[in-house]
């Protein structure tokens, strides 16, 4: 392994918050970037794994079921794995029957307000926590504005922001551009806007991954 100390690199992530392999990819990442002592400039970008879920949004075991043909034992195995290796990273999973997915759309617009305010990346890994592991509503403007507040955001602001939608246009513009880009799945990962990476990788191949960026800058790859 190579440390790059002093080497400072731009990650782009695309990804949504309700996606359990978005912040496992992080969190092998983030170890990545500790043992290879790389600095990061990292910027999250929306992805909405469901746009048409309806505002109360569906009990979580039964949406994988219809969409993705997961069956009540596949679900518990895939639960209980991603669980460990949630734990492993130090990020907790609280996974529960009653447990429900939900659109995210403003939790989105929220995350590109946070950006302007330099916080954008402490409340992605508080949107994580909220929904994985406080089992909270983040598709309700009140939860929202209190996670906003836990980082250190005005909560009143967030609430005006999220109530008029000032931030709507621009998030429908920035994930038709991943879209346009040929991003479909999340997380997708680039590195030094070159070097495209997808899912969870796992923290010795983001190593390899990280190094083969930086030493080789003039080359192309996708993962």
């Amino acid at each position: 392994m190579t440390t790059l100390p002093n080497t400072s690199i731009r990650i782009d992530i695309v990804s949504d918050v309700v996606c359990p392999w978005c912040i496992i990819g992080f969190k092998q990442l983030e170890k990545a970037l500790i043992a290879t002592e790389l600095t990061a400039d990292i910027t999250w970008h929306p992805f909405e794994l469901n746009p048409q879920m309806a505002p109360q949004g569906e009990n979580l075991r039964e949406h994988t079921a219809a969409k993705y043909g997961t069956t009540i034992e596949g679900s518990a195995e895939a639960r209980a794995r991603i669980t460990a290796m949630g734990e492993e990273l130090g990020f907790e999973f609280n996974y529960a029957e009653d447990m429900r997915m939900y659109n995210t759309f403003l939790a989105h617009q929220l995350l590109h307000w946070a950006r302007t305010k330099g916080l954008q990346h402490a409340l992605k890994m508080e949107l994580f926590s909220a929904f994985f592991t406080r089992r909270l509503h983040i598709g309700e403007t009140n939860v929202l504005a209190s996670s906003a507040a836990n980082i250190g955001l005005d909560s009143k602001e967030a609430l005006a922001i999220l109530e008029d939608g000032h931030f709507a246009k621009d998030v429908r513009l920035e994930q038709q551009y991943w879209t346009d880009q040929g991003i479909t799945g999340v997380p997708a990962i680039i590195i030094n806007q070159r070097q495209l990476v997808t899912g969870a990788q796992g923290v010795e191949n983001y190593i390899s991954i990280l190094e083969q960026g930086v030493e080789e800058p003039n080359k192309t790859d996708a993962s």
